[in-house]
């Protein structure tokens, strides 16, 4: 009762209820110091109960219980402590023992609820691989590994290293069944594992074409019947009897496999149908081909089958059914969506991200890759029929074309229409107006098909050598399609036989921005620079054509031809080397390889190449003169009169020939047969001088009485000669004469304009000339061999020269038999392509000498000039 308390009138029952003690306060806790230091650092933490052991902090304080009075300790921030009695109230009773704590405290322990003061956890035990089921498991990973790789390396190519992985495979699996046999385990073989090697071994073995082998394979599956679904591998082992061209074979597979397939699987059942009808074709059987490409034409239509069965309704020269055939191929669908799917709206934000995400994704470029390839299998069997059909080509071309535009390839109509001038033109037929008139009537078409007919006529034009047509008409083709690249070409060639060198490589310049693959604007482009004397940008343009046609013969002869012209012989010889394991037997190379080593003064090499050349194409003046000259220079005249009368066949007018082969008969000291043979030079070419003076100076050695005949001629035809030197000379000096006159004459009239009259004769001769150019410039053109073979006028000059130095080196025909004259070579002369040959030197100089029939001028009279 003492505690008891009544409520008087001066109390208020309701207070108190809003009072509370300010440590509560949560509110003001972000701005309590000692709160805010106690969470930043270990400040507030309690610390270790050890009350009991004297020299603490505590130790003399008593530790209150539930069970007796204690005194409340405060904490860093003033809070009272849990459970502490306040104003001397009773707290009630807890637990006797806290979680986590020991009532008995002994020194050095702490407080470790997890018990990591034990260290870290032990090691897990090791699994023990010396069991048989863990070796098996480990064999079998690595069998399926194994497998993997092969699969791997087949991918890439690695056909051989696929080959070795897949019969390691089949090793270890065999050790893994003997494994399981001997563990008792006999029942539990994988068979899936066992069915995998050895489809993947026959697999390799046929990759690298070891068939006997992989039919043994295929064999060992087939003949297990606990494999199913195996005689599906009939067909690859059909596939292999194909390879081999053991047909009656492969069919027998074939069907056979064909038996164990069900209809369920009614694609697989049309493709090897498919298989079986390209068999019967390859065996010329086109009836029983027929039978199976009719049945998948009624079951499953597709492009190939119809394009097979019109083939051979070809074969048997069915016309009816070659018809039907080909209305039957431009029906078949095809299974894919219409252009216009992939338009996006304008509208539908969402619709046209999606479009944008799937307009060139793999689905639609299948679709456009099949749709190509029907293009491709219509416009082929079109033109393969079309003269079959009916009694013409353009009447039966007519009729495929009117069914096309009565089908889904209403587009493909006008590739025909154009198809089929072009196929005029294959068959050079140029005079055809049909092909012409056809292309003409595009004109008004729509834009891609305008193009394409104008290109065709500018091509056309070009061939026939109008090029202002084509020159029409490759404008025409560039304003209805600005990025055809063949029309940009076409314009760029109808430029260059103008010779504007730097307007037509603008054009091939477009032509390559449009097209970075256009092989032909690239090759243009490459002699346009050469023209231009760019050499440098040249060569650049044929290493890239080389990098992509790596077996072009025109673009290696066009890379050696550009090194020698920045006098680089060899790299030129590098390059034509590579020409001649292209094109073993072309004359030209060879005989410009053997120009460039004789050019380096490697004779035996240059002997070597221009022997090849004559024995590939012996009619090459420049060849024959080369060897013959060779062969004098090595004193072996009686091998050189071969190639003189053979340049006596090809030049039957030119004397100097003639004069060689006698001037060699005369060296190897057959003089009866070198006086026949001025004989006869003499009855062709009566008024030639230096056939004269050798039958005088032969009839005198030998004793004959015609010297004197011989001698009045030779007077006589002296005299002829003076007097038409005589002739040129005073022309040529009363021309001069008359010309300085003439500029006196406008000098002293200055300021008086005469109109210059030109007469049309001489005006006809310069169209002439113009027209020359133009033709030979057009060669350069077309990617062939002979375009970059005489490319500048500094090679044949320095040819000839070189030929002419090398032939004046050597002994003249005007020397008597068995001597020859030290005649030296001009001192001005440099030879750019190498050292001159140095004629033998002999001991008949003093001979020579003394002979009144020596001309030093008339070695020159039987050289080229």
């Amino acid at each position: 009762m003492e505690n008891l308390h009544l409520a008087g009138e001066e109390e208020d029952l309701y207070s108190g209820y809003n009072d509370y003690n300010p440590t509560f306060d949560s509110e003001e806790l972000e701005n309590d110091v000692g709160f805010q230091q106690a969470v930043r650092t270990s400040h507030g933490r309690r610390p270790p109960m050890t009350a009991k052991f004297p020299g603490t902090a505590i130790g003399a304080r008593p530790l209150a219980t539930s069970f007796g009075a204690r005194i409340p300790l405060a904490s860093s921030m003033g809070r009272p402590m849990t459970g502490a009695v306040q104003d001397g109230a009773a707290r009630p009773m807890t637990a006797v023992r806290a979680a986590g704590y020991t009532s008995s405290l002994t020194r050095g322990s702490t407080f470790d609820p997890l018990g990591q003061s034990k260290g870290p956890a032990p090691s897990l035990e090791a699994k023990n691989e010396d069991t048989p089921e863990e070796k098996i498991k480990i064999l079998e990973k690595k069998v399926n590994d194994l497998i993997e790789e092969s699969c791997m390396a087949q991918s890439i190519g690695a056909l051989q290293l696929a080959l070795e992985k897949a019969k390691e495979a089949g090793r270890k699996e065999r050790a893994l069944v003997r494994q399981r046999e001997q563990s008792g385990n006999a029942d539990h073989i994988n068979l899936d594992l066992t069915y995998s090697v050895l489809l993947n071994l026959a697999n390799q073995y046929a990759n690298n074409e070891m068939y006997p082998e992989a039919l043994n394979s295929y064999q060992v599956i087939v003949k297990n019947k606990m494999f199913s679904n195996a005689g599906r591998l009939k067909v690859n082992m059909a596939n292999i009897y194909v390879k081999q061209k053991n047909y009656p074979k492969a069919i027998k597979f074939y069907r056979m496999a064909l038996d164990q397939i069900s209809n369920a699987h009614k694609e697989m059942r049309i493709k090897i149908m498919q298989n079986i009808g390209v068999v019967f074709v390859r065996m010329g059987q086109y009836s029983d081909a027929i039978t199976s490409f009719e049945h998948i034409m009624s079951e499953s239509p597709n492009i190939k089958t119809g394009f097979n069965l019109i083939l051979c309704y070809y074969a048997i020269g069915d016309r009816e059914r070659m018809k039907k055939a080909f209305q039957k191929l431009i029906s078949v669908p095809l299974g894919i969506d219409d252009e216009d799917k992939y338009i996006p709206s304008n509208d539908d934000t969402d619709s046209s991200m999606v479009i944008e995400a799937i307009k060139n994704d793999k689905l639609h470029q299948m679709e456009r890759d099949l749709k190509v390839l029907a293009e491709k299998y219509i416009m082929t069997a079109a033109k393969l029929i079309a003269p079959a059909i009916e009694t013409s080509f353009a009447t039966g071309f007519d009729w495929c074309v009117d069914m096309v535009k009565n089908s889904q390839y209403v587009e493909l109509a006008n590739d025909l229409e154009i198809n089929k001038a072009i196929t005029y033109l294959r068959q050079k037929d140029f005079n055809q107006v049909e092909a012409v008139e056809t292309l003409k009537t595009f004109e008004k078409k729509d834009s891609r098909v305008k193009s394409a007919a104008a290109t065709n006529l500018s091509f056309l034009y070009f061939l026939e050598k109008d090029y202002d047509q084509a020159d029409r008409y490759a404008d025409l083709a560039m304003t209805a399609d600005r990025y055809n690249p063949a029309a940009l070409i076409n314009k760029g060639n109808t430029v260059f036989v103008k010779q504007d060198y730097e307007k037509a490589a603008e054009f091939y310049k477009e032509a390559l921005r449009n097209d970075s693959s256009c092989t032909e604007a690239l090759y243009n482009l490459g002699l346009t620079y050469k023209k231009l004397n760019r050499l440098e940008e040249a060569l650049d343009c044929f290493l890239k054509l080389h990098a992509i046609l790596r077996n072009s013969a025109q673009v290696m002869y066009q890379l050696a031809n550009l090194y020698e012209l920045l006098e680089d012989p060899q790299q030129a010889i590098e390059w034509l080397i590579q020409v001649l394991s292209v094109t073993h037997t072309d004359p030209q190379a060879l005989a410009k390889l053997g120009e460039l080593y004789d050019g380096e003064g490697d004779k035996s090499q240059a002997f070597q190449y221009y022997y090849e050349s004559f024995r590939y194409f012996p009619s090459n003046i420049d060849v024959i003169e080369w060897l013959g000259a060779y062969y004098i220079e090595t004193q072996f005249c009686e091998k050189a009169i071969q190639y003189f009368e053979r340049a006596t066949l090809i030049q039957p007018t030119q004397v100097k020939w003639q004069l060689m082969v006698a001037s060699c008969y005369r060296r190897s000291g057959n003089y009866q047969k070198a006086l026949e043979t001025y004989k006869d030079i003499h009855r062709k070419f009566p008024e030639n001088v230096e056939c004269l003076r050798f039958l005088v100076r032969l009839c005198t050695d030998m004793g004959l009485k015609e010297v004197q005949e011989y001698a009045t001629k030779l007077k006589k035809a002296e005299k002829m000669k003076e007097i038409k030197e005589q002739r040129v000379k005073s022309g040529r000096e009363g021309s001069a004469r008359g010309r300085r006159e003439s500029r006196e004459g406008s000098a002293g009239s200055a300021g008086i304009s005469t109109p210059v009259l030109t007469s049309p004769k001489k005006a006809s001769i310069m169209e002439m000339d113009v027209k020359a150019v133009s033709q030979s410039e057009s060669k350069q053109l077309s990617p062939l061999l002979d375009s970059g073979r005489d490319s500048g006028h500094s090679s044949n000059s320095t040819k000839g020269e070189r030929l002419s130095a090398k032939m004046r080196s050597l002994p003249g025909s005007n020397e008597p038999y068995e001597a020859s004259s030290p005649k030296e070579i001009d001192a001005s002369y440099v030879d750019p392509l190498g050292p001159q040959m140095e004629r033998p030197k002999t001991g008949a100089k003093k001979r020579m000498e003394d002979d009144d029939f020596a001309d030093e001028e008339l070695g020159d009279d039987l050289l080229p000039e």
